[in-house]
């Protein structure tokens, strides 16, 4: 075999970095540790032992990315929030089966591998992790010249959890008269993004490139506290599609839920949004999460308790709305009044 030539480098594959990147994760990795990880990073594949206490486990799998939000990313040269945004967009779904996040991996691709800007992207994957308390045991990095624009990287997530399985949460409970709590969102969190660059185009100041990049805001810890407290009939989490998309996806046939406009506060960055691109209000709502990233429905009775659970723990709520039974509805729906 010859010694000089053409090498994978020379091709936009720096074999090195990417060990280098490995070896930059590993002790971001041990921040998320837990005692079921038997191999995290390195190898082949992560190996995670089922938690203790379950009698009959299931295990929940979500997937999602961060999307064109990472085009923010890129023109405010912020790279380490977009890490807790991909963990946020898949534990946020798997907990709302009931279940508890206990593993995640990731899949970072570029044109060419920056290990300062990689590892900042994994330092959020890490800390999105301790948020949601679920272990970070494994990814993948991938250098692909010519196929991403010089300077741009693509995300995905992969989280698995686990749920006691007469403990898992479908939305059949819910029942005319249980109350429609929301959990406040901390902006934009992953989804409209296309829209805002529509809306801005080329008139995106760094500033408020920032200002959108503040992370999707994770509620698995809230989620599982809030189940052992009161009754929680399901849980909806406000991604694309806003509420009018989410809420009918855990809801009975012959249900819809009527939120009460007003009820909760919508952030400023809405607005201006509506305002700079003439933004009718439907299309707002099926767009954004408008202020609500998780919803919680229970029975009415229980509501007070639920929401003063939720202040003690720091995460603002409000009871938006109530599930009504329609007759004859071909599909559940959303009403806003």
């Amino acid at each position: 075999m010859k010694d000089k030539g053409t090498t994978y480098r020379d091709a936009g594959v720096d074999i090195d970095a990417g060990d280098a990147l490995v070896e930059r994760i590993k002790p971001l990795a041990r921040r998320t540790a837990r005692p079921e990880v038997l191999a995290g990073i390195g190898g082949f594949g992560g190996l995670f032992e089922v938690p203790q206490g379950y009698r009959q486990p299931v295990l929940v799998v979500g997937t999602d990315g961060v999307g064109t939000k990472l085009k923010l990313a890129f023109l405010a040269g912020k790279h380490d929030t977009v890490g807790i945004d991909l963990v946020a967009m898949s534990v946020n779904d798997v907990v709302v089966c009931g279940a508890e996040p206990v593993a995640f991996l990731d899949y970072f691709a570029t044109s060419r591998l920056d290990l300062a800007e990689a590892e900042q992207v994994i330092k959020g994957i890490a800390e999105g992790c301790v948020r949601a308390g679920c272990a970070l045991i494994g990814g993948e990095t991938a250098e692909l010249p010519g196929f991403y624009a010089r300077g741009e990287y693509d995300l995905a997530g992969f989280c698995v959890g686990v749920v006691e399985k007469t403990r898992i949460l479908d939305g059949s409970r819910v029942k005319a008269g249980d109350a429609v709590l929301g959990m406040a969102s901390s902006g934009l969190h992953s989804n409209g993004f296309s829209l805002v660059r529509k809306v801005f185009q080329s008139d995106l100041p760094a500033a408020l490139a920032r200002e959108l990049l503040e992370p999707t805001r994770i509620y698995v810890k809230d989620c599982l506290a809030l189940r052992e407290a009161v009754d929680v009939h399901a849980f909806a989490h406000i991604t694309g599609g806003g509420l009018p998309g989410n809420l009918p996806r855990v809801l009975p046939g012959g249900h819809r839920a009527v939120l009460r406009r007003g009820s909760w506060p919508v952030p400023g960055i809405f607005e201006r949004i509506q305002k700079a691109g003439d933004v009718a209000d439907s299309e707002m709502l099926r767009t954004f999460n408008m202020g609500i990233g998780m919803c919680a429905l229970l029975p009415r009775a229980e509501a007070a308790t639920a929401l003063g659970l939720l202040a003690r723990r720091g995460q603002k709520a409000f009871e938006i709305g109530v599930i009504e039974s329609v007759p004859g509805l071909p599909e559940p729906e959303v009403v806003v009044t």
